[in-house]
């Protein structure tokens, strides 16, 4: 669940980009996966705004999704269908050689930097199969949104200076924003140093943890998060921060998952494995104080913090193929490969050391939900919420 990372300005883990600091390369990370095909131009969102004046300041939003309606024709099997510089010491510490040095449990590896307790910061896993599904599922946003890297007016105004993404995973957003904004210096903060060392010349990477205490010496135009849910513990002082360290008239853009799953017809059975482990996971993640809830609170957290022309775009990820329209068809496809992937990634850590359940426990479980997954008969979604702001001028 996370375009995964907790993260903050710590070390630099590529070169090379105006006023960064002393760098220690990551590994290289997995390459992408192959991207889809859009079938269909159908829209895949709706929008509410936060603020009488959000709707003058918005992008032109998705038109209204509705409920989705389900196809008639349920095919065998989805497998064949669609799927085809460092600078200046100032901002951050020096990366430390333990940072490399993986936790182990359970034949995957977990973050070390601020590690807290194993489960207690954040809690998925580092490893190559997590780093080849956050790759995956940068495919699957990319699809959602239409083959746009973000949803808010940024650029249309003027051009960017400087751009965070907070908690980057593999770096994948960072290195495409890069890619497409050679003019802008993007910086990338993770736990873990998973990123690549080739990089654009306009591309940093640091270690560190996003709750501590923001240090940069350069403000940013475009603030970015994403799948940040069960990451930030403080998702206020995380908005008050990011306010503190924009420019007037800048962005911030969070896009987030929301548990448990959705179904408009009730043809999603409670009692189901599918059902029980997605409220299960929530529930446990707020018993440490993540809950993969916390984008109900953005739009309000946002204003609060002092953000204005706060909108909401809403999208919706089948569990998989079960959807008509050809567009949210190829979309559960994806959506399906993404999460059952995800599965046991978002599950052992805190099943096991949270609720105290034994491995074994655990798979049965999961193997239960995967076929729940592949069930056509179950009209179920996720949420995927874009939540955006702007700092007043």
């Amino acid at each position: 669940m996370a375009d995964p990372a907790t993260p903050s300005p710590a070390a630099p883990a590529a070169a090379a980009s105006p006023a960064a600091e002393p760098a220690t390369p990551a590994p290289a990370s997995p390459p992408a996966a192959p991207a889809a095909e859009t079938t269909t131009e159908t829209p895949a969102a709706e929008t509410t705004t936060a603020t009488p004046a959000a709707a003058a300041a918005a992008a032109p939003a998705p038109a209204n999704t509705g409920i989705l309606e389900a196809d008639d024709v349920v095919e065998a099997e989805d497998d064949d269908s669609a799927l085809g510089t460092p600078g200046d010491a100032s901002e951050t510490t020096s990366m430390a050689s333990f940072i490399y040095r993986y936790r182990e449990q359970h034949g995957r590896t977990y973050h070390a930097y601020k590690a807290d307790g194993e489960y207690k910061s954040y809690w998925l896993p580092n490893d190559d199969r997590e780093n080849e599904r956050l790759d995956l599922q940068h495919t699957l946003f990319m699809l959602t949104q239409d083959n746009q890297l973000f949803t808010c007016p940024a650029v249309k105004d003027k051009p960017l200076r400087r751009v965070l993404d907070a908690g980057c995973g593999t770096g994948i957003w960072s290195i495409d924003f890069a890619d497409d904004h050679p003019e802008t210096s993007v910086v990338g903060v993770d736990l873990s140093p998973i990123q690549p060392t080739f990089v654009p010349p306009n591309v940093e990477f640091f270690v560190d943890d996003l709750e501590a205490d923001w240090n940069f010496v350069n403000d940013f135009d475009f603030i970015y998060a994403r799948f940040m849910t069960g990451s930030i513990k403080d998702w206020p002082r995380f908005f008050s921060q990011a306010f503190s360290h924009m420019y007037p008239g800048g962005h911030i853009e969070v896009c987030d998952i929301l548990s448990p799953l959705h179904c408009d017809d009730g043809s999603l059975p409670d009692d189901c494995d599918a059902q029980k482990w997605n409220v299960l996971l929530l529930e446990t993640s707020l018993k440490i104080g993540v809950g993969i809830d916390s984008a109900r609170r953005y739009e309000q957290q946002m204003t609060e913090a002092g953000f204005e022309n706060v909108v909401k775009v809403e999208y919706k990820w089948p569990m998989n193929s079960w959807p008509k329209d050809k567009k949210h068809k190829e979309m559960g496809i994806w959506s399906n490969m993404n999460m059952t992937a995800a599965l046991q990634a978002l599950t052992l850590m805190l099943f096991t050391k949270v609720l105290g359940w034994s491995v074994a426990e655990v798979e049965v479980l999961l193997a239960g939900v995967r076929k729940d997954f592949k069930n056509k008969e179950y009209h179920a979604y996720w949420p995927i919420w874009v939540v955006y702001g702007q700092k007043p001028e």
